[in-house]
């Protein structure tokens, strides 16, 4: 029994000694990005109404929540996404602001995912909000802001995918394609199987434009041709139109911030959050199989809140990111400017007055009486146990 209550659950895990050390660095360092953005910082509880996560919402499945009961018996959840947490907040804070929102946020999320999968069922997401703006100026703030959070990290191969929900949706109300059917489009995209899509976009008898448009959804990275051309093919359709050149404004603005590379239109990305409703990106890296950052406008969502303000965010997976930049042996520096001070019992007074001048200089000390019995090779190796810089003895 004493030995089981050493172990976490299955989907969580302890974080210590100097990947702890990484992890605070790295989360401190993305706050001072998002701060030089102008956004400021808000928490939120870490459990919430279950109203909050609800499937009208359109975030994680009940399934996938984990649910409690309070006193009075109302049905609590722990956070799966911070996003509608938020947009509360704004709700209940900012009602009445007509001007831009700016809010960062760091915190852990948790999601019942199966145990198969593999996934982390707690994750710390760091991330950002803009509420109150739906301008392609928006859209592309929030993405020169997530290339400069991991440039930051240190990353330096990485690519932003960005798509536009209206595109897919548009392509479904042109071809007229049913709910069934358009739930078998959407595993196929997201399974990647593009000659799934190809062999049922074939059963439908479609006009050439509209199969040559379902064709696009497997391009991973769409040239400046590709996109005249899809323009062309969307002449007629003024929903799918409108998404693509928005999607070309956005680039344009892009490239004023000089991240353009970084960036590739991807017109078949798809998200489980059904509250999107413009553009959607996922960000990737080597090393990670997961993506490191996600986002995209949800231009609806705080009317659920009482509020109507068209909103783009993003966040960024801690977790997955600290995996990524092990694997590409990316080092995050850690500043360990702590000393053992080991000292004689008779010795405590001038030990402690070492160490209060230590702190004094934004030094780290940590003090040790001397146990009889052991040697100053098991301080050494102590110190080094611990991760302490230096070694001072007081005798």
């Amino acid at each position: 029994m004493k030995r089981r209550l050493l172990h976490t659950p299955e989907g969580v895990r302890d974080i210590y000694n100097m990947e702890c050390a990484r992890k605070m660095i790295l989360q401190e360092n993305l706050q001072k990005v998002l701060q030089k953005y102008g956004y400021h910082a808000i928490e939120t509880p870490t459990f919430e109404f279950f109203d909050i996560f609800s499937r009208e919402i359109g975030t994680t499945p009940s399934r996938d929540l984990y649910k409690f009961f309070d006193r009075e018996g109302n049905t609590l959840v722990l956070r799966p996404d911070m996003t509608p947490s938020i947009a509360r907040c704004v709700a209940k804070y900012y009602g009445d602001e007509e001007c831009p929102v700016r809010l960062c946020y760091m915190g852990n999320t948790f999601i019942n995912n199966h145990s198969y999968q593999g996934r982390l069922k707690e994750n710390t997401q760091l991330g950002a909000e803009l509420v109150g703006d739906n301008s392609v100026a928006a859209d592309a703030e929030v993405l020169a802001l997530v290339v400069d959070s991991l440039r930051a990290a240190g990353l330096k191969e990485f690519q932003i995918g960005v798509g536009h929900m209206d595109f897919f949706h548009g392509l479904i109300q042109a071809a007229e394609i049913e709910e069934e059917m358009e739930q078998d489009l959407i595993t196929l995209i997201s399974n990647k199987n593009f000659f799934g899509v190809e062999e049922l976009v074939d059963s439908l008898h479609l006009c050439g434009e509209l199969k040559e448009l379902f064709s696009l959804l497997g391009n991973l990275c769409m040239t400046d041709d590709l996109m005249n051309r899809a323009k062309e093919l969307s002449a007629g359709y003024p929903v799918i139109l409108k998404a693509l050149e928005r999607l070309d404004s956005l680039m344009q603005v892009l490239c004023c911030y000089g991240v353009e590379k970084y960036v590739s239109i991807e017109l078949g990305m798809l998200s489980t959050y059904h509250y999107y409703t413009g553009i959607i990106f996922s960000g990737y890296t080597f090393g990670s199989g997961e993506p490191i950052v996600k986002g995209g406008r949800y231009d609806k969502l705080m009317d659920y809140f009482g509020k109507h303000a068209p909103s783009i965010g993003f966040a960024v997976v801690i977790d997955q990111l600290l995996a990524a930049l092990a694997r590409q042996k990316i080092e995050i520096p850690v500043e360990n400017n702590q000393t053992l001070i080991v000292y004689r019992e008779e010795k405590q007074k001038d030990a402690i007055a070492r160490a209060v001048s230590l702190r004094e200089q934004e030094l780290g000390a940590a003090l040790v009486c001397w146990e009889d019995g052991k040697t100053e090779e098991d301080y050494r190796s102590y110190a080094q146990r611990m991760h302490m810089q230096s070694l001072m003895f007081i005798e």
